[in-house]
């Protein structure tokens, strides 16, 4: 039983508040000595007389027990996810021994075996020997028979990497490989032409790549 401190009223075991002024009721303990309930703030024990220090009646509230938390493992029968590999910025070095050039192309004089390199940068060689008008990137004048040779006689054209050879106009024609490239028609020179600058095959040139 719960006695009211307020009015003595005595209320039943459980009670919280007093049932005549509703007064809150001090909460029972367990005696510390006897094991007999008594209120909170009693100060003896009315079962077995013995002092009650109020210290002995805190009661402190129950640790709780600390649950694990499950760590998820995955199924040995799941399939190991593949790395994905790192992609580098920086681009891939040229291997060694490879270089980026233009194409060259020289003339071979068929008569000396003198080579003359074809002028790089340029996408038009002139072919003649000296005068004021055009002069010529390639001077054939210095040649045996170049008087068949005409100052302003044959144009050299790049397009790309395409040579292609044709006549300007020239007194004594230009030939390719025996034949006659007639005036302002073009020829697509391949490794191995011969170019003959003039008739009788006097000033003659091998086309070569390089």
């Amino acid at each position: 039983m719960a006695v009211c401190p307020t009015c003595n009223h005595t209320n039943p075991e459980g009670a919280i508040q007093c049932e005549a002024c509703f007064t809150p009721l001090p909460t029972l303990m367990p005696c510390p000595h006897c094991g007999s309930s008594v209120q909170s703030d009693a100060t003896f024990c009315g079962n077995c007389g013995q002092t009650i220090d109020p210290q002995q009646l805190v009661v402190s509230a129950p640790e709780e027990e600390e649950v694990p938390i499950p760590i998820a493992v995955a199924p040995e029968s799941a399939e190991p996810i593949p790395a994905i590999p790192e992609v580098s910025s920086t681009p891939a070095p040229f291997p060694v021994g490879t270089r980026l050039q233009s194409q060259g192309a020289s003339l071979v004089h068929v008569q000396t075996q003198t080579t003359l390199e074809i002028p790089a940068g340029l996408t038009v060689i002139h072919l003649g020997k000296p005068n004021d008008k055009v002069p010529p990137d390639i001077d054939v004048s210095g040649f045996a028979n170049s008087d068949v040779v005409s100052r302003v006689h044959a144009d050299i054209r790049l397009e790309g990497n395409e040579y292609f050879l044709e006549d300007v106009g020239s007194a004594n024609g230009t030939y390719v490989n025996h034949t006659a490239l007639l005036p302002g028609n073009r020829h697509l020179l391949r490794p191995g032409d011969r170019l003959a600058l003039g008739k009788g095959d006097l000033v003659t040139f091998i086309f070569q790549l390089h």
